[in-house]
This record gives C-alpha cells, sequence and structure tokens, in this order.
C-alpha cells in the first residue's frame, strides 16, 4: 500500500504541488508517531479484553476501514496504460537475499552462531548476486523486473536510495530508547510512550513546513534536516550519559525535527527525478529501501546494544548500550548528509 500512496502523490499532483503533498505525507506520519507512542502505551497497560501488547493491532481496524472508504470517494484512477507482470522470480530470490541476512543478524547471538546461522550469512552475498542477475536478463527481455536496472542508473536516485537506507536504520532508536526507559529506568509502557512525545513533535511539525523548507532550500533541506538529526541525537547521548543533564527532551526535539525535515526531502530526491511512467517502480524501491533499512537497523544496531548489555545488566548498563548504539545512528546520520551535498541545487525555487 505504501509505494501505492507515494505514485499517487507523485502522478496526481503536479510539480508545484508535489512538495507540499510529501509534507503532508510525512506529517501523517508523525501525527501516527504521536497517537501511536500514546495509544500503545494505554492499551499494553489497560489491558482491554484481557490483551497485553496484541491490543495494539485492533487500532488498525478502525483506521483501515476509513482509509478504504475515503480512498473509494476521493482517490481518482492512476493507473498505468500498460500494468506490469508481477515478478514472481525477482520476489522470490529478494526474500530469500533478505531472509539469509537478517535472520542470522537477530538470531545469531542468542543461539551462540551456529555453523548454519554462520552459512546462512555467507550465501546472502551470492543470493544477491543471483537477484541482480536474474532482473538484468529480465529487463533485457523486455519483461518487468522487480528493481529495473535502468533506473540505478540515475545517480541521484542511487545516493537517494543510500540515503534513505542510512535514514530508516534509526527505526533502532526506538526499541533501544524503549527498552532503556523500561528496563533500565523501571518506566511503565504509558511513560515510556510519553517520553518519546518531544521527538514525534518536532517530527509533526517539522513535516508541516518542510515544503518551504525546500521552496528555499532544494536538495540541501536533506542536509538541513540530517545536521539537525546528528545534533539532536548527539545531545541525547551526551544527557544519558550525564555529560548534559537535562537536555533530553531539547535533543529528543532537535532529533525530531530533523526526522521531519528528511522524510519528505528523501522522497522527493528519490522519486521527484523519475518519469512518471515509473513512479510505482521508483516508490516501491523506496518504500522496500526504508523497510530493509528498519529490519537492519534493528538487526545490527539492536544486536550492538544487547552484546553491550551482558547477562546481568544493570542501570547504567542500559545506559551506556543505548549511546553506543545510538552513536551508531549518529554516524550513519552523518553519511546521510555528506550523501546530501553530492544532489545538485537545482530543486529549489526560486
Amino acid at each position: 500500500m505504501a509505494p501505492q500512496v507515494l505514485a499517487s502523490i507523485r502522478v496526481l499532483f503536479p510539480a508545484t504541488e508535489q512538495g507540499r503533498a510529501l509534507g503532508f505525507y510525512g506529517a501523517t506520519f508523525g501525527l501516527a508517531n504521536i497517537c501511536g507512542q500514546l495509544l500503545g502505551g494505554v492499551l499494553v497497560s489497560a489491558q482491554p479484553f484481557g490483551l497485553a501488547w496484541q491490543a495494539i493491532f485492533l487500532i488498525n481496524v478502525p483506521i483501515g476501514l476509513a482509509a478504504f472508504v475515503g480512498g473509494l470517494l476521493y482517490l481518482a484512477d492512476s493507473r498505468a496504460a500498460h500494468a506490469q507482470r508481477l515478478d514472481v522470480g525477482g520476489v522470490i530470490l529478494l526474500s530469500l537475499t533478505l531472509g539469509l541476512l537478517v535472520y542470522p543478524l537477530i538470531e545469531g547471538r542468542e543461539s551462540g552462531w551456529p555453523i548454519w546461522i554462520v552459512a546462512m550469512l555467507l550465501a546472502s552475498p551470492l543470493m544477491l548476486a543471483a537477484f541482480v542477475r536474474f532482473e538484468a536478463r529480465l529487463e533485457a527481455r523486455g519483461g518487468d523486473p522487480l528493481v529495473a536496472p535502468h533506473l540505478l542508473r540515475n545517480s541521484d536516485f542511487v545516493i537517494g536510495l543510500v540515503m534513505a537506507l542510512a535514514f530508516y536504520m534509526l527505526s533502532s532508536f526506538y526499541l533501544t530508547f524503549a527498552v532503556y526507559l523500561q528496563n533500565g529506568l523501571h518506566q511503565s509502557p504509558l511513560e515510556a510512550g510519553l517520553a518519546t512525545l518531544p521527538f514525534a513533535a518536532g517530527f509533526f511539525v517539522s513535516s508541516l513546513v518542510s515544503s518551504l523548507v525546500m521552496q528555499w532550500l532544494g536538495a540541501r533541506t536533506l542536509t538541513l534536516g540530517f545536521a539537525l538529526q546528528v545534533v539532536g541525537f548527539g545531545v541525547v547521548i551526551l544527557s544519558v550519559g550525564g555529560a548534559l543533564p537535562q537536555s533530553l527532551e531539547f535533543g529528543l526535539i532537535c532529533g525530531g525535527l530533523g526526522f521531519g525535515t528528511v522524510m519528505p526531502s528523501v522522497i522527493k530526491a528519490v522519486i521527484g527525478s523519475i518519469d512518471p511512467r515509473h513512479a510505482g517502480l521508483a516508490s516501491g524501491m523506496m518504500i522496500s529501501t526504508f523497510q530493509i533499512g528498519a529490519a537492519l537497523g534493528v538487526a545490527i544496531i539492536g544486536g550492538v546494544f544487547y552484546s553491550l548489555l551482558g547477562p546481568h545488566p544493570q542501570a547504567d548498563d542500559y545506559a551506556h548500550a543505548f549511546t553506543i548504539a545510538l552513536g551508531c545512528n549518529v554516524a550513519l546520520l552523518a553519511l546521510g548528509g555528506w550523501l546530501s551535498l553530492w544532489l545538485p541545487r537545482e530543486p529549489a525555487a526560486g
């Protein structure tokens, strides 16, 4: 569903309105972030119908029904003139590649890295090579590859995908911060949800104004967003470590402002230079990159976090593990900011 939303924005809105539409798209993520943290904490604490964490999935029912009805009433048709065929072989090979990579990263430490786990990890690049070769052959035969090799010849598109990967590995922050608050500081799920509100609020506000910033700074909006995140999460690290006490909320707000600035900007950087005919394919590749980044962030940086905790962690151990894990994210965000400098400045409006 997510790629179709982005493809629809690309096709249904003129170029002059796409920045604003993407800003509202990002703001929706920010609003959902706020509501999700609060309602998630409330539901887990209240345990309706005798359910604990399982109750969070009930939220999707009314929202899904409302979106379904709204789509029928308000969305215009944006289908392509010639529908693409599903690349079943590409789906299978990419799924195997990701499974061979992500599963060992998540389960390897817990299981003691047995030989079969290591073998899976070593097999993942071979499966990736098979996937790339399969996609190139399919495109050469005139088929519809899952990942179109011709799009990867667009340097701006590739830089955008790499930035999206580094950016969305920040998903590990939600995991490690929640564990630090609940296990390290012994906060309740609701208290932990409330503690993330400064980040979510900054995310929401900056998403609303991101289109104006994009008109002013163009591609350098990404650089600004990444810089805000590096500064904000750097302050969070110093606050948790004790060097800057009483500054946690400021750091979270600053990080949220950066996240909300980057979110629509990186989407525009990825799909903005792509022909509208390929908007669905480009959006699918970007959303897939987001999901891969989220999975790798939880697997790799989450693995670093739990490895540092040790067998019998105390409050200080949770704080140390969290700051190191978040430091990994800060390094990735700095990489994203550096990559953004390679994008052309032309998207800025006068």
